[in-house]
């Protein structure tokens, strides 16, 4: 099996090693990573003839400086070029992809740019932002979920998975659910910019490609986006981000076809006329 891993945390992420390390034992691994931290860029892509920098780091290992969804095309057009792989897995990522989240992750845009070409994709993440954080729960089971997803496909075009995992020890894991994307919203999202902020998670400005001393224009104010996730009443028990609040591992399965096709139905009866 040929398997492309990329991330959106950047090459040097922890998640991206254990993942690596994991996905091993199912075939041949080539990973190809943003060279910086490349959160919150969904699907898009490193357009506008921007010089796109790239780096064979040895043993199966590249960086491109560009983002996730740009780190699967680069691998499309150039390593598999004349054969896909069989699956692109990306993660794991350093925090919860579930819910509202999901709209935003570049963890996740890059497995919709593997399922966009057909191929089958599997986006990991853990919810836990520290980046010395434990991935021991996603070690034991991920393998099995893996496996799972792998041998009951069924060829429809646009799926592709987001497996979360609660920042729990191991023995406190209550299972596996499939869930929902849950809904909500973020609230109090931009805060003044704090460099203490970045400590409680053992980060710094510069491992997000950032500064510690950044220089502003005469004017300009500092800001971070943060904020609180605020949940809908509407979310029951099987919402993904309710289920790993109570300890389970959710997959959700994602489309890219992003029809509604109830309210299609709606639009046609009451716009579809002949001019």
């Amino acid at each position: 099996m040929r398997i492309l891993i990329t991330n959106d945390d950047g090459y040097q992420a922890k998640g991206i090693q254990v993942l690596a390390n994991i996905m091993k034992k199912y075939g041949e691994v080539t990973v190809i990573a943003p060279k910086t931290h490349q959160s919150g860029m969904s699907m898009a892509v490193s357009l506008g003839f921007k010089q796109i920098a790239h780096k064979d780091l040895g043993n199966g290992w590249h960086y491109v400086d560009a983002t996730p969804a740009s780190c699967v095309k680069f691998g499309l057009n150039t390593i598999f070029l004349n054969q896909f792989p069989d699956v692109v897995v990306s993660g794991i990522n350093h925090g919860s992809n579930a819910s509202t989240a999901s709209c935003y992750s570049g963890t996740l845009g890059a497995a919709a740019e593997a399922a966009l070409n057909g191929i089958p994709a599997i986006g990991v993440s853990l919810d836990d932002f520290h980046v010395d954080a434990d991935f021991s729960a996603v070690e034991k089971y991920f393998g099995d979920i893996f496996e799972k997803l792998m041998s009951e496909r069924t060829g429809k075009f646009g799926v592709y998975y987001n497996v979360n995992f609660p920042s729990i020890p191991v023995k406190e894991i209550k299972g596996i659910r499939v869930g929902y994307q849950g809904k909500g919203r973020w609230v109090r999202e931009f805060q003044a910019w704090d460099v203490k902020f970045y400590e409680k998670y053992g980060l710094t400005p510069e491992l997000l490609g950032q500064s510690s001393n950044p220089v502003l224009e005469e004017g300009e104010d500092l800001y971070m986006m943060v904020g609180d996730f605020k949940d809908d009443p509407r979310n029951n028990s099987e919402a993904d981000h309710r289920l790993l609040q109570k300890g389970y591992i959710s997959v959700v399965a994602h489309n890219l076809d992003c029809t509604d096709y109830e309210e299609t139905k709606r639009l046609t009866v009451l716009l579809n006329k002949t001019l």
